[in-house]
C-alpha cells in the first residue's frame, strides 16, 4: 500500500471515530446529563396541574384597618374551548348564564371575547388572557348559582363554578382609596411575559394602585397539586402536592379615617364649586407629613368602587371608567393630571428671584395692568393696588409684580437672542424644586408634569413644525382665526425660541407650565420642613402573616430646595400673611390652627366638549400648623373657580379632622391623630376580627 493511501486510511479512520465519539458524547447528554430534564417533558405531557391559590396578603392603615384583604367567593367560569365546538358557538348557553346571573347576554357576550376580537373602541371589559384558560366572569356568584351550574352540567357545559379566595375593599373607616389601592386582575399573557416569577393561568395579580406596586409581596404562593392522566385524562396518580403559602401583608402609612374625610372634603368642594356656577369636573387632595414624605391621605374626584372589578364589569361600567363623560374616574387626579399651578406657584418665583438678586423685604409697584410691546396683562384684582412689599403681594397675590421681575430677568438673558449661557433663574429653580420630573411615590403611573425652559421649547417645535408650518390645511375650520393664524406662522419660523410672554406667564405658573398635585404637595412640604424634598411613600412596611416585619420602608430624601434660610423664613412669614391678612384670610382669619398656605386661580384656554369655555383650575396649598408644622395639605379642583372660594374651603374641611376642630374649639379628643402626629410605630394585623362587608 502506498504512503498516499495509508493517510488516506488514516483520516478516514479519525472521522469515523470522531462521529462515534460525538454519538457517544450527544447519548450521555440525553440518558444521563439532561435526563431530568426530558424526563420531566415527558411527564408534563401527561401530567396535569391542579392549582390552589393562595391567600393574598391585606393592605392595611395606620392603625391595621385593613383596606383590602381576600374573602370567600364563587367564581363562574366559561370555557371557551367548549363552547366553540357546538353549532351556535354556545351562544344559548350563554344566554342561559346570562339569565341565571342576572346580567345583559350583551355584557357576558363581551367579558367572554378575547380583546382582539373585538372592536377598538368598544374593548372594555373584554378578556385578555387566552381561550385556552376558563374564563373568569363573576367571582361574586351566590350559593343557588354555583349549585344549578354544577347539578346541571347538561345545561351548562363548559360552565363551571368553584370556591375561591377574592379580593374585598370593605371601607370600614368608610374610605374609598380607590386609586391609591388599585386592582386586581386575572393574569394575561402580557403579565406572564413581563415578569420572572411563575405565574399559573387561573391567578390574579395586581393591575393598578398598591396592588401593582407591592403585588410580589402580596401575592404569596399557590398550592399545586400535580397528577399523572391516562390518554382520556382519568387520574391514574398523584405525583406532587405543595400546600399554597400566603402573601404578605403591606401597611400604609394612609389612615382610614383621615382618608375619608378628604375623599368627602374634596366632593364637597367640587359640588361647592358647581353651586357658584362653576363646571367643576375633577379634583384632587393629599395629605402629606412635612418630616418624612408620608402619604396619609390622597383622594381623586370622580372616583369609582374599586369592588366592582371582582364583580364583574358591565359594558356601561367599563366605559364610564374611562369616559370624558363621566370626568374619567380610572384617573388619579393626585398624581397623574397635571395642571397648570398659578399662583400656588409663587413660592418657586421668590425663591428665583432671591437667586437673581432681588430684595424680598423692598417694595415694589404693583399696578392693575402692566404692557408688554403690544399686549397688556392683568391682575384679576381690578383695583390699584400700588407700591407694597414683596410679602403683601405674595398675601395678596398681586401678579404684575411678577410679570415685570419675569420679564426683566427674560431681557438680562439675551430676550429673541439669548446668551450662550444664560442664568435662566426660574427655569433652573423650578427644576431644582422637582417641576418636570415625578416624584418617585411608590405608585404606578405617575405624570412628570412639564417643565417649559428652552430645551422643552426646541422639543416641541421640532415635534410640531410641520403642523405650524401647514396650519391652515390641517386645522379644524373653527380654529382658523387671524389670531391663531398669525400665532401658527410665527411658530413655524421660530417657535423654539423663549419669548417674553413665556416667561412672563412662568413667574406666575400660568402658560406651559404644568404640576401635579403631589408635586405641589412635595414643595410645601419642603418649604414647611426647612427645605427637604422627600420621596413620597404610601406603603410603610412588608409584615409577614406571622407578623414579622420583612422590612420597614424608611423615608427617603430627593434633595434640597434651592433657597436659603433667609427666604425660607420670608416664605414662612408670606404664606402666613395669606391666611391672615390675605386671600384666604376669609377662610382661616379666625381659625384656631395656625395655617399657612396659598391660593391659585389658574387660567385655563381650550373649550369644554359641549363648546363652553373652562373655567380656572382652583389651587390651595398649604401647612399647619404654622409655627410648627406636622402636615402639608393641598387640593386642586379642575374648574372649580377660585383658590380661595372652593379648594381653600375644602382644606379647611381636611384640618378639621387632623386637629378635631369643630366651629372655633379645638377637641384634642376628636383629632385623627390624638398625639399631634402620626403613629410613629408599626400596628398589630389581626384580620380574624375584621368584619368585612360583602359589596
Amino acid at each position: 500500500m502506498s504512503q498516499r493511501s495509508r493517510l488516506n486510511l488514516i483520516v478516514v479512520q479519525m472521522l469515523v471515530l470522531s462521529l462515534v465519539l460525538a454519538m457517544l458524547g450527544r447519548l450521555f447528554y440525553l440518558q444521563v446529563a439532561a435526563g431530568l430534564k426530558y424526563q420531566n417533558a415527558a411527564l408534563s405531557i401527561q401530567s396535569r396541574d391542579i392549582v390552589t391559590p393562595a391567600v393574598r396578603g391585606a393592605i392595611v392603615d395606620d392603625t391595621g384597618l385593613p383596606m383590602a384583604m381576600d374573602r370567600p367567593g364563587m367564581v363562574i367560569t366559561v370555557d371557551r374551548s367548549v363552547l366553540g365546538k357546538m353549532p351556535d358557538k354556545g351562544q344559548a348557553v350563554l344566554e342561559r348564564v346570562a339569565s341565571l346571573m342576572g346580567i345583559a347576554y350583551s355584557d357576558l357576550y363581551t367579558r367572554t371575547r378575547l380583546c382582539g376580537e373585538i372592536a377598538f373602541g368598544k374593548r372594555t371589559g373584554c378578556w385578555n388572557g387566552t381561550l385556552y384558560q376558563p374564563i373568569p366572569v363573576t367571582k361574586e356568584a351566590t350559593q343557588v348559582q354555583a349549585l344549578k351550574i354544577l347539578e346541571n352540567p347538561d345545561i351548562y357545559p363548559g360552565i363551571s363554578a368553584s370556591p375561591v379566595p377574592i379580593r374585598s375593599y370593605p371601607s370600614l373607616a368608610g374610605e374609598n382609596a380607590a386609586h391609591v389601592l388599585g386592582y386586581v386582575g386575572s393574569i394575561t399573557t402580557a403579565d406572564l411575559a413581563n415578569t420572572s416569577k411563575q405565574y399559573y393561568l387561573n391567578e390574579t395579580v395586581g393591575k393598578t394602585g398598591l396592588e401593582a406596586q407591592y403585588d410580589q409581596y402580596l401575592q404569596g404562593t399557590p398550592g399545586i397539586k400535580t397528577v399523572i392522566v391516562d390518554r382520556t385524562e382519568n387520574i391514574t396518580r398523584t405525583a406532587t402536592t405543595t400546600a399554597p403559602v400566603a402573601g404578605n401583608n403591606i401597611v400604609t402609612n394612609i389612615n382610614a379615617k383621615l382618608q375619608a374625610a378628604t375623599e368627602q372634603a374634596l366632593a364637597s368642594s367640587v359640588l361647592s364649586a358647581r353651586a357658584q356656577g362653576n363646571k367643576a369636573d375633577s379634583g384632587a387632595a393629599i395629605v402629606m407629613d412635612v418630616h418624612t414624605g408620608r402619604i396619609l391621605a390622597m383622594a381623586s374626584y370622580p372616583t369609582y368602587d374599586p369592588n366592582i372589578w371582582q364583580k364583574g364589569l358591565t359594558t356601561a361600567q367599563a366605559t364610564a371608567l374611562f369616559s370624558d363623560a363621566d370626568g374619567v374616574p380610572a384617573l388619579s387626579r393626585a398624581i397623574d393630571g397635571t395642571y397648570a399651578p398659578a399662583s400656588a406657584f409663587k413660592v418657586l418665583s421668590v425663591a428665583a428671584a432671591s437667586h437673581a438678586g432681588y430684595d424680598l423685604n423692598a417694595n415694589y409697584n404693583c399696578p392693575y395692568s402692566i404692557k408688554f410691546g403690544n399686549q397688556t396683562f392683568h391682575n384679576d384684582d381690578t383695583k390699584v393696588s400700588g407700591s407694597m412689599s414683596l410679602q403683601t403681594a405674595i398675601a395678596v397675590s398681586c401678579d404684575t409684580i411678577w410679570y415685570q421681575i419675569g420679564y426683566d430677568q427674560w431681557v438680562k438673558d439675551g430676550g429673541l437672542h439669548p446668551k450662550s449661557n444664560p442664568n435662566d433663574f426660574f427655569f433652573k429653580n423650578a427644576a431644582a424644586f422637582g417641576v418636570g420630573q415625578p416624584t418617585g411615590i411608590d405608585l404606578p403611573s405617575e405624570a412628570s408634569g412639564r417643565l417649559p425652559d428652552r430645551a422643552w421649547k426646541l422639543a416641541y417645535y421640532k415635534e410640531n413644525k410641520n403642523f405650524y408650518c401647514n396650519y391652515t390645511s390641517r386645522a379644524k375650520p373653527a380654529d382658523l382665526t387671524p389670531f391663531l393664524i398669525a400665532i401658527a406662522k410665527e411658530d413655524c419660523t421660530d417657535g423654539y425660541i423663549v419669548r417674553a410672554g413665556d416667561a412672563i406667564n412662568f413667574a406666575i405658573g400660568q402658560g406651559d407650565v404644568l404640576m401635579t398635585p403631589l408635586q405641589m404637595t412635595d414643595v410645601y412640604a419642603a418649604v414647611a420642613n426647612g427645605g427637604i424634598l422627600f420621596k413620597p411613600e404610601v406603603a410603610r412596611a412588608i409584615v409577614k402573616p406571622d407578623g414579622t416585619v420583612l422590612q420597614e420602608i424608611q423615608p427617603q430624601e430627593n434633595g434640597l430646595i434651592p433657597a436659603s434660610t433667609s427666604t425660607l423664613n420670608f416664605l414662612h412669614g408670606a404664606l402666613r400673611a395669606v391666611a391672615t391678612s390675605g386671600t384666604a384670610a376669609g377662610v382661616f382669619g379666625n381659625y384656631p390652627i395656625q395655617v399657612s398656605g396659598k391660593t391659585g386661580t389658574g387660567q385655563v384656554q381650550g373649550r369644554n366638549a359641549n363648546g363652553t369655555a373652562k373655567d380656572p383650575t382652583s389651587w390651595f396649598a398649604s401647612y399647619a400648623p404654622s409655627n410648627k408644622p406636622e402636615y402639608a395639605v393641598v387640593m386642586m379642583v379642575s374648574q372649580g373657580g377660585y383658590g380661595a372660594s372652593t379648594s381653600a374651603v375644602g382644606v379647611k374641611e381636611i384640618y378639621n379632622a387632623l386637629f378635631g376642630v369643630t366651629g372655633n374649639t379645638v377637641d384634642p379628643k376628636k383629632a385623627i391623630f390624638p398625639n399631634g402626629a402620626p403613629p410613629s410605630t408599626l400596628p398589630k394585623i389581626d384580620l380574624r376580627n375584621a368584619t368585612v362587608k360583602t359589596p
